[in-house]
């Protein structure tokens, strides 16, 4: 996907740009520049030192490719190219498949430009015995590194296409019958989290973005809402280790571009959600100036949002308590797609109305889950339809 956003900022009475540039020990320093009239001049310059950069890059690793061992790029291309360009939670599981199961496993000295497919193999077959899905992870992750490798001139060719491939791990997706789902809607009526749990239900929304709707979002004659924004929890892991030193509830933007959708909101979802805002005006005028008012429906009594385990949390107290299957709110999400399946919608809606980034995602997940004999019908009509901003999908 193309990046549109301006690399131009206004800053203490000029227009500035951030800079890239490479140290003598293939290190980055970032900083700024500023001075200029305009943001078109800025931008510029931003794009001259940013190729300057990249030249100054590929030089500085042609040079070093000889000598530069394949752990040493490895740590290099996860803290300086991949962790600037990947999600939150991939930038966690990246480091984990590096330095607890790669790096274990790894003949400690090896060049990067003697990697071959027949070592690879050695070291997935060792990497692979960690659990079941580690084989596939670490195979993933070493083909998007030695790819850039490639691209930066390190390697000729990248051997990880030559490799065995590993089993991806499906998943597994439970879904509740007929008398079952009435007694869980039953009882989850009685929870403070029957808005949010019909959110996921009956909507297909993903925890991230449940927590991060507003009443905003909601257009109440129109009766939809706008999916734009999810609030997440941002790992925080130092450079160098794998270990999580801590997490930051933060608010960004959805999780694809197909992500961002208007969906039609069913007419029992707009009841809870007046509800809720006749709760949260109570929390609000209760707490006075100690209620930090961000419009979020989903939030705790001083109006932040909740943990992001919370709800989980909820749902796993609702079903042991009530002799039901464990479910997750991913769960909820994998029921919506399935009723819908199930009800004869075409795939490719089906995946707007998840915001999947690519049809085969939704493939992936949902075509085998089908089961003649626990057959969940009744449950959708046709306003549960997303629609972009000029047709429906």
């Amino acid at each position: 996907m193309a990046n549109n956003k301006s690399t131009a900022f206004f800053e203490a009475g000029s227009w500035y740009h951030r800079v890239r540039l490479l140290q003598d020990d293939g290190s980055t320093k970032y900083s700024k520049k500023g001075g200029f009239q305009t943001a078109a001049e800025a931008e510029r310059s931003y794009r001259e030192y940013d190729d300057a950069y990249k030249k100054a890059c590929r030089a500085y690793h042609a040079s070093a490719s000889s000598t530069l061992e394949l752990a040493d790029y490895l740590i290099y291309w996860n803290d300086e190219i991949y962790s600037a360009r990947a999600e939150n939670t991939s930038r966690m599981l990246a480091s984990y498949v590096l330095y607890d199961l790669i790096f274990p496993n790894m003949n400690q000295g090896i060049k990067l430009r003697y990697v071959n497919a027949e070592y690879l193999d050695a070291l997935l077959a060792s990497a692979a015995k960690a659990c079941e899905s580690a084989g596939n992870k670490c195979r993933e992750l070493l083909n998007i590194a030695l790819k850039d490798a490639v691209a930066q001139g390190y390697l000729s060719r990248n051997p990880v296409p030559d490799t065995k491939p590993y089993k991806r791990r499906k998943p597994k997706i439970r879904v509740l019958n007929q008398e079952k789902m009435r007694f869980f809607l039953e009882k989850a009526s009685e929870s403070k989290w029957y808005l949010e749990i019909l959110l996921g239900l009956f909507m297909g929304l993903r925890k991230g973005e449940i927590s991060g709707l507003k009443f905003s979002d909601f257009d109440m004659e129109k009766k939809t809402v706008r999916i734009e924004r999810q609030i997440t929890a941002n790992p925080i892991v130092p450079k160098g280790q794998s270990k999580i030193s801590e997490y930051q509830v933060i608010e960004k933007d959805p999780k694809t571009p197909n992500s961002c959708r208007t969906l039609r909101v069913p007419d029992a979802i707009l009841d809870e959600l007046n509800k809720r805002k006749v709760l949260t005006d109570m929390w609000k005028e209760m707490s006075g100036e100690a209620y930090i008012d961000r419009d979020y429906v989903s939030c705790a009594k001083n109006g932040l949002p909740h943990a992001t385990s919370s709800f989980n949390t909820a749902l796993t107290k609702l079903c042991k308590r009530n002799g039901l299957p464990h479910l997750t709110v991913h769960s909820l999400r994998h029921m919506y797609a399935t009723i819908l399946t199930e009800q004869g919608v075409p795939l490719v809606k089906v995946s707007a109305l998840l915001g999947h980034s690519s049809i085969h995602t939704t493939f992936e997940y949902y075509c085998e889950v089908m089961d003649e004999n626990e057959r969940i019908i009744n449950f959708m009509n046709d306003s549960f339809v997303a629609k972009g901003d000029n047709e429906s999908v």
